[in-house]
C-alpha cells in the first residue's frame, strides 16, 4: 500500500484553524474527530463506487438502488472510540471494505492489544490501560478473542520448514504454572535455538512439558528432523535427562556438549561464600586448557585442593568429563560459541519478565500463545540474542566449522 503523502501546508491550515489548546486525544479530540471524517468521507466514496453515480446525480433515476440514509457504529482506533455514520443503499447490497460490517475495531487497534499483551500485561492490565490511555471500554472477551485469533499463526510457526543443518542448538527450559486436569502444576517450556549458516540466532520452536525424558525428546528432535533439520554439528544443554543420547541417536554425528557455565555455577552453589572466588579461579584452569589432557590435569589439580572439602563438585565434573570435553578440541572461535547456553538464557530472562504476572495459565496452549508473541516481539524490536542478530565474529568461527566437520556445512538451507 502506497504511504499517504499530505498536501503542503495542509498541516499548517489545520493548527491554524483548531489553535494550540486543542485537545489532540480521547474521544473528542483532534485526531478521533479527523479519523471520523476521513472514514466517513471514505465510506461515502465507496458507496458511489458501489452505486455507480454521485450523491444527488439524476443518473441514478431508475436504477433501483439508492442512498438510503446511514447507520450508527462505534468504531474502537488506535485515537479512541469514534462514533460513524455508515452509510446504507435501499438494496442492502452495499458491503463496504474500509470498516466492513461485524468490525468494531480497526487492525492497528487490534495490533495494539497483542502488542500489550505480548509485552506480559494480563488481560485485565490491558484493559485498564486501553480505558485510561484511549477512553475505550473494551470487555475481557474481546482481548482474549484478539489474542486467541493468533493460535492459527503460532500453529503455522511452530510446523514451518527448517534449514538441513546448523552448526549450534541450544535447548533450555522456563518453569511455568500451567492448569493441567484442573490442577495447577509446574511445566517446563523447553525452547531450541539455533545459529543458521548465516550467523543468526532463530528460534526453532517451544515445547511443554511436565517432565522430560527421553520419549520427550525422541518426539521434539524428530519433529525438528521432519521439518527438515537433516543435521546439526553440536547441540548444547545442561542437565536434560535423556536428551544426549536420543540427539545422538536422531543425528548421529552430532556431538553433545554440556553448558561449562552452568556446569561452574552448580559447583559454587555447594561451595562455601568465602572459597567461591578461589574454587571459580581453579574450575577456570579446567575449561580453558589447550586440550583433553590438560583439562584432566586442572581437575586432578582441584579434586587435590579441594576433593575433601568439596567432594560433590569433583563427581559432578567427573560424571558429566565426556560430554564436557567435546569443546576442548575447538579453537577459540568455536569453544566461546558452544561452551555456554547463555544466548538462549538470555531470551528465556526476558520471557520470565512477561510470564512473571500471571498466576497460571489455563492450558499449554496459552503459554506458547504468549511465548510467540513475545518472541515475536523481540525480533521485530531487534532485541539483544534474538533473531536477526548475528553471532559476534560469525566468519571466524563458521571457517572453523567447516575445518572441524568438513562438508557437512554444505548441504545448505531447506528447499523452500
Amino acid at each position: 500500500m502506497a504511504k499517504a503523502q499530505l498536501p503542503e501546508g495542509l498541516v499548517d491550515q489545520l493548527w491554524r484553524a483548531v489553535g494550540p489548546d486543542v485537545q489532540m486525544s480521547g474521544p473528542d479530540g483532534l485526531l478521533a474527530q479527523l479519523s471520523k471524517a476521513v472514514l466517513e468521507k471514505a465510506l461515502d466514496a465507496e458507496l458511489t463506487e458501489h452505486l455507480g453515480y454521485e450523491r444527488g446525480d439524476a443518473a441514478g433515476n431508475g436504477t433501483g438502488n439508492s442512498r438510503n440514509g446511514t447507520t450508527p457504529k462505534k468504531l474502537h482506533t488506535e485515537s479512541g472510540s469514534i462514533d460513524l455514520e455508515v452509510p446504507r443503499d435501499r438494496a442492502g447490497t452495499f458491503h463496504p471494505l474500509i470498516v466492513p460490517k461485524g468490525t468494531s475495531r480497526l487492525d492497528g487497534f487490534n495490533d495494539r492489544i497483542i502488542s500489550l499483551y505480548a509485552s506480559g500485561m494480563t488481560v485485565r492490565d490491558i484493559q485498564a490501560h486501553l480505558l485510561d490511555l484511549y477512553q475505550v471500554e473494551v470487555s475481557p472477551d474481546l482481548i482474549s478473542r484478539v489474542t486467541d485469533a493468533v493460535h492459527a499463526e503460532v500453529k503455522e510457526w511452530q510446523a514451518r520448514p527448517l534449514d538441513r543443518v546448523y552448526p549450534v542448538v541450544w535447548v533450555d527450559g522456563l518453569v511455568c504454572k500451567v492448569r493441567d486436569e484442573g490442577v495447577v502444576r509446574n511445566k517446563c517450556a523447553y525452547l531450541v535455538m539455533a545459529i543458521d549458516t548465516d550467523g543468526r540466532k532463530v528460534i526453532l520452536g517451544i515445547w511443554v512439558q511436565a517432565t522430560e525424558g527421553a520419549k520427550f525428546w525422541l518426539h521434539v528432535l524428530n519433529e525438528l528432523r521432519n521439518r527438515g533439520v537433516e543435521d546439526v554439528l553440536v547441540l548444547v544443554c545442561d542437565g536434560l535427562t535423556g536428551l544426549p543420547e536420543v540427539a545422538e541417536r536422531v543425528w548421529p554425528q552430532c556431538w553433545v556438549q554440556t553448558c561449562i557455565v552452568h556446569l561452574v555455577r552448580n559447583s559454587l552453589a555447594l561451595c562455601s561464600y568465602k572459597d567461591r572466588k578461589r574454587v571459580a579461579a581453579d574450575l577456570k584452569a579446567i575449561y580453558r586448557a589447550d586440550g583433553e589432557q590438560a583439562a584432566a590435569a586442572a581437575l586432578d589439580e582441584v579434586e587435590e585442593t579441594w576433593g575433601f572439602k568439596y567432594p560433590g563438585i569433583i563427581r559432578m565434573w567427573r560424571g558429566k568429563w565426556e560430554r564436557v570435553i567435546p569443546f576442548l578440541a575447538f579453537p577459540p572461535e568455536i569453544r566461546k560459541v558452544v561452551y555456554t547456553t547463555n544466548a538462549l538464557e538470555s531470551v528465556n530472562y526476558q520471557l520470565r519478565k512477561v510470564t512473571r504476572n500471571r498466576g497460571h495459565f489455563p492450558t499449554d496452549e496459552a503459554l506458547v500463545k504468549l511465548l510467540y508473541l513475545a518472541i515475536r516481539k523481540m525480533e521485530r524490536h531487534g532485541r539483544r540474542g534474538m533473531g536477526g542478530n548475528r553471532v559476534y565474529a560469525w566468519t571466524q568461527a563458521l571457517n572453523q566449522f567447516h575445518i572441524y566437520f568438513p562438508g557437512r556445512l554444505d548441504m545448505g538451507p531447506a528447499i523452500r
